[in-house]
């Protein structure tokens, strides 16, 4: 039911400006925790156990507050009702897509420069060295990795552990985009945040792969056989342990090469490839993306339902 309404309805931007998102809550937590824990002068063993306790410090009252609002929801329909709209800003599978299509949108009507400032707003790397090739790929590359671990894997963890279950994993992921960075300030105060990061999203990084595949069985120019052929051959070649299985799938789905060299502020990250299709992807490709991922969330939407009619009370 979250997954329903966050589908149709999203998360009302009147309500974002009213009190903010349960992330933005998350991360202004964390902000003061590591502004407090994470000082000047520290050695590397103290800073790793700083940070551990800060991300400790973030997942108690995130399980805390979810698991009372679990226990004291009216146990009949209204009570789930409740709880469904409180889980439905847990997943972000409209958010994407509006990203996304942003992307492709701004390169149609406005060119280069406002596809560059339009994918800036999903990736971390430095955007102004892009052409618009370059931009349509991180587009699609952000696309992959955030259909992974921005609502696979929320909804893997909801259903395994209702709204604690999914609001542990958000601030999990909220503290792996804040802090797990291998820059100086974080590399060690954000070494638990990044491991625990990887751990959680191991089994969606597979699943999301395999909702990407099947959608590629379905979808009309789309190739499942060379999206498994890319998985197998490209994802385990990728520098996170878990990006490279969805973005391979698209990847091979497409016909495209993603991934590859690429800069994040100064820093040149030389990474593998992931299909061994075009690299000139253009805005055609995004839109075909959309659809891939599109299916692909109605697939899980599918399964999701058709799981929790035939679970026994």
């Amino acid at each position: 039911m979250a997954l329903t309404i966050e589908a149709l309805f999203g998360y009302p931007a009147s309500l974002y400006r009213a009190i903010g998102h349960p992330v933005t809550w998350m991360g202004a937590w964390l902000g003061w925790l590591e502004r407090r824990l994470n000082g000047a002068g520290l050695t590397p063993e103290r800073r790793r156990t700083r940070g551990l306790l800060a991300l400790m410090l973030l997942l108690a009252p995130a399980f805390i507050a979810s698991a009372l609002l679990t226990s004291y929801a009216p146990a009949n329909l209204f009570g789930f009702f409740c709880l469904a709209v409180l889980t439905a800003s847990l997943p972000a599978q409209r958010s994407l897509d509006k990203h996304v299509r942003a992307v492709a949108a701004a390169l149609k009507k406005d060119g280069l420069p406002a596809g560059r400032a339009a994918v800036a707003m999903i990736v971390g790397r430095n955007t102004q060295a892009l052409d618009e090739a370059g931009v349509c790929r991180a587009a699609l590359e952000s696309l992959a990795e955030n259909f992974s671990d921005g609502i696979v894997a929320p909804l893997l963890w909801i259903a395994a552990g209702g709204l604690p279950g999914g609001a542990i994993y958000k601030a999990i992921n909220t503290a792996d985009s804040m802090i797990g960075h291998k820059s100086p300030r974080y590399v060690d105060f954000g070494r638990a945040a990044a491991v625990l990061d990887d751990w959680v999203n191991w089994p969606a990084s597979r699943l999301s792969a395999l909702w990407l595949i099947a959608a590629a069985a379905l979808m009309p120019g789309a190739n499942a056989s060379a999206a498994v052929e890319a998985v197998r051959r490209d994802a385990a070649r990728h520098r996170s342990p878990n990006a490279g299985w969805p973005e391979a799938a698209l990847a091979g789905a497409l016909g495209l090469r993603l991934g590859g060299p690429r800069v994040y502020g100064e820093i040149l990250v030389d990474d593998a490839y992931m299909g061994d299709g075009r690299a000139q992807a253009n805005v055609g490709d995004i839109r075909r993306g959309l659809w891939l991922y599109r299916i692909a969330c109605l697939l899980q939407g599918l399964a999701l339902w058709a799981l929790a009619l035939i679970a026994p009370v």
